[in-house]
């Protein structure tokens, strides 16, 4: 179970619930971790349980949006052990309420925490991951990022940004050696208490989600993945682009765009975007058709 020997790793958000589980598993197959959390004493817990496993960890107090904690998390890790391989972005908050009744404060810090505090980890990695041809990070989306979910319109505009970061990541990374992923998981951790019936949730250990990290971080792992994790089931979820349909200008258009929605909304035949430009470069070749 060796898989990530001599590997580092960097895992916010490790005190508890499925951070710790990720901090665990990736010590199991030979990871060196390094365990954030902004709870300093349970950081030391779970380093002190992979050492006692007779792996290699340190504790990183500190929360992720927070630049000067995060840089001497990363210099303390590169201290012990010279690199820093993988990053798993996992910090996490929850400020549920409907959209009526949220306030602008919860909503900028849910998205502070989630988006801002993976973007200021990943930044204060990527100088060297790039320099070492060589880097495995992971972003924690959600469902209710992906797919919405009520009450999580902070968690969840969060989350789903997660995904942008990871796809323009993924891109920039790639001729570097670092590769860049998400995980959208399912577990009973303290977020998810009073959400889910007691049998549903006897199902949901975080441990089932942290197998799917070995997937994502190791030697071969893929890029621009998003992966689904929960009860030990597994899923790949896209962001696709339909063919669509040409409907071209005038004082009707608009009124066209409504005939064809049938047409422009028809998924035979969508496929998955290898970067961005993959529309504009399919609306000039729909529109240079039309014109022939």
């Amino acid at each position: 179970m060796t898989m990530l020997e001599n590997r580092t790793a960097i895992v916010t958000g490790a005190g508890g619930g499925l951070g710790r589980g990720h901090a665990l598993f990736l010590a199991s197959h030979g990871a060196r971790v390094a365990v954030n959390d902004m709870n300093g004493e349970a950081a030391e817990q779970v380093a002190a349980e992979i050492v006692a496993a007779g792996g290699k960890a340190i504790a990183c107090a500190g929360s992720v949006t927070d630049e000067a904690k995060v840089g001497d998390m990363v210099e303390a890790t590169l201290g012990e052990w010279g690199s820093v391989d993988i990053l798993v972005n996992n910090a996490g908050i929850l400020r549920d309420k409907s959209f009526a009744k949220m306030d602008m404060a919860d909503f900028r810090l849910v998205l502070d925490v989630h988006l801002m505090g993976a973007a200021i980890c990943t930044k204060a990695v990527w100088e060297i991951m790039r320099k070492q041809a060589y880097g495995r990070i992971v972003m924690t989306t959600s469902s209710s990022g992906l797919y919405g979910n009520f009450g999580q319109a902070n968690y969840g505009a969060a989350k789903m940004a997660l995904v942008g970061l990871m796809q323009t990541l993924a891109i920039e990374g790639e001729k570097y050696g670092i590769r860049v992923n998400c995980l959208a998981p399912t577990a009973a951790t303290n977020m998810t208490d009073g959400l889910l019936a007691k049998e549903a949730l006897a199902r949901l250990s975080p441990a089932l989600v942290s197998n799917g990290l070995l997937a994502l971080v190791h030697a071969d792992a893929p890029t621009r993945a998003i992966l689904c994790a929960g009860a030990g089931h597994f899923a790949r979820a896209n962001v696709t682009l339909t063919e669509g349909a040409y409907v071209g200008g005038g004082a009707d258009a608009g009124e066209r765009v409504i005939d064809a929605w049938d047409a422009i909304s028809d998924r035979a035949g969508e496929l998955v975007p290898a970067y961005g430009f993959t529309q504009l470069e399919r609306e000039l070749a729909s529109a240079a058709a039309a014109d022939q």
